[in-house]
C-alpha cells in the first residue's frame, strides 16, 4: 500500500512538472471592440475571447483555438502586482497585426481582467494550448 502511495505521488509530481514546462511564455493586452473580427465575422462568440498576434496566427489557422492563459507579472512600473491569481480560458477569434499589436494575445477587456488588474494594460504570461 505505501508503494502505491509513493508512485501515485510521483506520477502526479510528474504530471504537474509537465504541465509546468508546456505553458508558453508571451506578453498579454486588451481590447474592447469585439466585432467584426478576423476569424468570425460580426457572429458573436461571447466574450472569453482573444486576438492572436501574428506569431500565433498562422495565416488563420489559430482561428478557434482555445488557449488557457495566467498572469506571470508586470510589464512597468505602474502597477507593481497586476495578477490575481486566476486563469482564464479564451478562444481565439482575431487578428492582432503588427506592428499595432502590442502582446502576444491581446484578450478581451473581460479575460483580462479575470487574471489582471485593467490597469496594468500589459503583462507577463503563460498560456497553454
Amino acid at each position: 500500500m505505501a508503494m502505491a502511495m509513493r508512485l501515485l505521488v510521483v506520477v502526479n509530481i510528474v504530471a504537474s512538472l509537465a504541465a509546468v514546462a508546456s505553458a508558453i511564455a508571451g506578453t498579454a493586452t486588451y481590447y474592447t471592440t469585439y466585432v467584426p473580427s478576423a476569424c468570425y465575422g460580426y457572429s458573436d462568440q461571447g466574450v472569453m475571447i482573444g486576438a492572436a498576434s501574428d506569431s500565433l496566427w498562422e495565416n488563420g489557422a489559430a482561428c478557434g483555438r482555445m488557449y488557457t492563459v495566467r498572469c506571470t507579472g508586470p510589464t512597468n512600473q505602474g502597477v507593481p502586482h497586476p495578477c490575481s491569481g486566476n486563469s482564464a480560458t479564451i478562444k481565439i477569434v482575431d487578428r492582432c497585426p503588427a506592428p499595432g499589436c502590442q502582446g502576444t494575445i491581446d484578450l478581451s477587456q473581460e479575460a483580462f481582467s479575470m487574471i489582471s488588474v485593467l490597469a496594468a494594460s500589459k503583462i507577463y504570461i503563460e498560456y497553454t494550448p
